[in-house]
């Protein structure tokens, strides 16, 4: 007879994991006040599935859009129409298997891991699907790990897949002291682009360390007035006209974009997207929405670009579960600089070494 699957709640057949965790709850939609910790049982691992202990998250601009219920089209994506179904916010994740479920092949207890999930990371514990976790090099902090999934995936695709940016040509990051910015810039170098980023007067240094040839402060020069003309944008904040931003393409440019500016409540960045799209019609330059697909081969690409150096997470600050609800009201401002980390423990003994 085979042993039962071994269950978080049961401290008899899996030690080490405590019955109950500290977790960031939403009850409903809104701001700060819809957010608070509580202690709540750790999940139960089931066939398919490993349990995670986590050791840091981040924050993502899709987080924000998650407490808000904001476009109304996300809550008809499953997250639940008058209140969140999955109750435990946070998406990008970095921690340690801690037990394996039936089935599973991969990994093993002990090992470090990072992933994009689907809600669920502002906890102690979570469990995932295998298939959504890459393994952390030795020469990558927790904290940098849990930056790469969301942010770093989506800058990623953003030029090489979208953008389709080729060594010698030039690239314009539009909010790149952002997360995805961030990211962007360094990436543009690594890809042998030519680089400008813009962002506002107190990030101009930052971009610049960040390895920009060129950086355009949006508080004293307009976009619209650069002489400048790029192979590719890559555009995270949707600020200006369409208009403006095929003006700064090049012929045969590409115009991507992971923002609709100002979203519609109710659909979200979809009017704009189908505006850009129509847009190619009779054009040589080519508008492309940037959409983020989790792949454990992109988180595997970047991880090896961060432990080689090639690329370094822009930190900005590391935050205890119980200052979230105000950070992530604050990300509706649109004004936040690189990433934001989360201690997942505030029990030293709770957290893996």
């Amino acid at each position: 007879m085979n042993a039962p699957i071994p269950s978080p709640a049961d401290t008899a057949l899996t030690p080490n994991v405590p019955r109950t965790m500290r977790a960031l709850l939403q009850t409903r939609y809104g701001g700060a006040d819809a957010l608070h910790v509580a202690e709540v049982p750790t999940p139960t691992l089931t066939p398919g599935l490993v349990l995670v202990q986590g050791v840091n998250a981040a924050l993502n601009r899709g987080d924000w859009h998650l407490l808000t219920g904001t476009p109304y089209a996300v809550r008809l994506a499953g997250y639940g129409l008058t209140r969140p179904t999955r109750p435990i916010p946070g998406m990008a994740i970095a921690g340690r298997v801690m037990a394996v479920g039936a089935g599973v092949t991969g990994f093993e207890v002990g090992d470090a891991v990072l992933g994009e999930i689907n809600r669920g990371a502002f906890a102690e514990w979570v469990c995932a699907e295998p298939s959504a976790l890459a393994k952390k090099p030795a020469g990558l902090s927790f904290e940098q790990a849990a930056t790469l999934p969301v942010s770093g995936t989506t800058a990623l695709q953003g030029l090489r897949d979208a953008g389709q940016l080729k060594a010698g040509e030039s690239l314009l990051v539009i909010g790149a002291a952002g997360g995805v910015g961030g990211f962007g810039v360094q990436l543009g170098r690594h890809f042998g682009a030519e680089v400008t980023g813009v962002c506002s007067a107190r990030n101009v240094e930052v971009v610049r360390l960040m390895g920009a040839h060129h950086v355009i402060n949006y508080t004293s020069q307009r976009l619209s007035e650069h002489p400048g003309r790029f192979d590719v944008i890559l555009d995270m904040v949707g600020a200006e006209p369409l208009a403006t931003l095929r003006g700064l393409l090049k012929p045969g440019g590409r115009l991507v974009s992971g923002s609709g500016g100002q979203d519609n409540a109710l659909f979200g960045p979809m009017i704009p997207i189908l505006r850009g799209l129509f847009s190619n019609l009779g054009s040589a330059q080519r508008f492309v929405p940037l959409m983020n697909k989790p792949t454990v081969a992109d988180l595997d690409v970047l991880c090896g670009l961060v432990a080689s150096g090639a690329v370094t997470p822009d930190i900005s600050d590391r935050l205890p579960l119980d200052a979230l609800p105000a950070v992530l009201d604050h990300m509706g401002e649109g004004h936040t600089r690189g990433k934001v980390v989360v201690n997942l423990s505030a029990d030293p003994q709770r957290s893996p070494r």
